[in-house]
C-alpha cells in the first residue's frame, strides 16, 4: 500500500526499526517475514544490552529530508507488532528515526546461493543499501546483518 500525504510522506507495507543507533527497513510483499525478522533482531539487541526500538510495523510512513529516508508510524499503530499466528505485541517504540539499512526478508532463489550484490532501496529519490536474509531458523538476523554490514553497527 503507497499513499501521500500532505508533507510528501508515503505509507508503505514495511516495518522499521532501531538497532543501537542503525535503523531498519524491513521491505518485501506480505508473509515474506517482515515482522518477525525484525521481532527477532529487537530481541537479539536488548539481550546484548543494546538500544532496541520498533518505529512501526505494517504500515511506515517514509518521508525523504535532506538526502535521509524517516520512517515513523501512523498514530493507531505506534507501539504494536503482530506476529503472525500470534497476535499483537506491545514494544518499546520511538516516534520517528534515520534508516540507514533496508532489509528484505525472505526465501533463497532456485537459482542462486547468493544475493546480488551492491542492491539499493529506492524511495523518494533516497537510496539505501538492500541487503536479502534467507529466512533460517537457525541464523540470528541480527548477527548476519552485522557480519554483512559492520560499518553500520560498530563504525569505521
Amino acid at each position: 500500500m503507497t499513499g501521500a500525504d500532505a508533507g510528501g510522506a508515503t505509507t508503505e507495507h514495511a516495518t522499521a526499526i532501531v538497532v543501537g543507533q542503525t535503523g531498519l527497513l524491513f521491505i518485501g510483499a506480505s508473509g515474506a517475514g517482515k515482522s518477525s525478522t525484525a521481532f527477532a533482531c529487537l530481541n537479539a539487541a536488548i539481550r546484548r544490552g543494546w538500544n532496541a526500538a520498533l518505529i512501526a510495523d505494517d504500515r511506515t510512513r517514509l518521508n525523504a529530508h535532506s538526502g535521509r529516508l524517516i520512517a515513523s508510524c501512523p498514530a493507531p499503530l505506534r507501539g504494536l507488532i503482530e506476529i503472525r499466528g500470534t497476535g499483537l505485541l506491545r514494544m518499546r517504540r520511538l516516534d520517528r528515526a534515520v534508516m540507514h539499512l533496508a532489509v528484505a526478508p525472505g526465501e533463497p532463489s532456485a537459482d542462486s546461493r547468493l544475493p546480488a550484490e551492491s542492491e539499493t532501496f529506492a524511495h523518494q529519490g533516497t537510496e539505501l543499501p538492500l541487503l536479502r536474509l534467507w529466512r533460517n531458523g537457525a541464523v540470528d538476523p541480527l548477527s548476519a546483518l552485522c557480519a554483512l554490514r559492520p560499518d553500520c553497527f560498530f563504525g569505521n
